[in-house]
């Protein structure tokens, strides 16, 4: 293994390692705690090394929420797959959204609720953001009336499960009645669909 092939693989190995404390604290404590100071601390390299990986706290707040969408994306799409029709799936995916935004408040701030410096919806966006956006446009075709634009489709449905999820996390609405909101947008985007 060459000289340079070993501090790539070490540069990734503490990219990562930094991205996973900054996860893990601001599940933990929240996002106000992850600090550079804190994280240089927890993975115990100094300020400079996180800066020579790093702009700063956003730019490791966009690292995440990369990695999230890429975690998001597997899970959606494994609901997708293990569902026996499209309004089983649509039910499934939808689920599973819920449950990972419930599961994994802080990261699923650093996806879709804090201000990170992402391209969304735009050809640079990463990889991970649309492999996740099409875990919920892969629901929504087979539900698409003929013409309709399924990209606005889908974008109309996670604005639907973003809602739910927010409300719901917020206390804004009550969780007892989780299962039925999602029952009924579910109900109303799969309307004439056969199970």
């Amino acid at each position: 293994m060459s000289i340079q092939t070993r501090r790539e693989r070490e540069r990734a190995e503490r990219e990562r390692l930094i991205v996973t404390a900054a996860r893990e604290l601001a599940e933990a404590e929240g996002w106000d705690a992850v600090t550079t100071r804190r994280l240089a601390a927890e993975i115990e390299y100094s300020q400079p090394v996180l800066y020579s990986h790093f702009k700063g706290k956003d730019a490791i707040m966009a690292a995440v929420a990369v990695q999230g969408c890429a975690d998001l994306a597997v899970q959606l799409r494994a609901a997708r797959t293990a569902a026996k029709g499209p309004r089983e799936a649509l039910a499934a995916v939808g689920e599973a959204y819920a449950s990972f935004g419930r599961r994994r408040p802080a990261l699923y701030d650093a996806m879709f609720t804090l201000a990170v410096d992402l391209p969304f919806a735009t050809p640079e966006a990463p990889a991970a953001l649309w492999e996740a956006f099409r875990g919920l446009t892969a629901v929504v075709e087979p539900i698409a009336a003929e013409g309709e634009d399924t990209a606005l489709l889908a974008e109309t449905y996670w604005a639907g499960l973003h809602g739910l999820v927010t409300l719901m996390r917020s206390g804004r609405l009550p969780e007892r009645a989780h299962e039925q909101r999602l029952a009924l947008l579910i109900g109303h985007f799969a309307a004439g669909t056969a199970a």
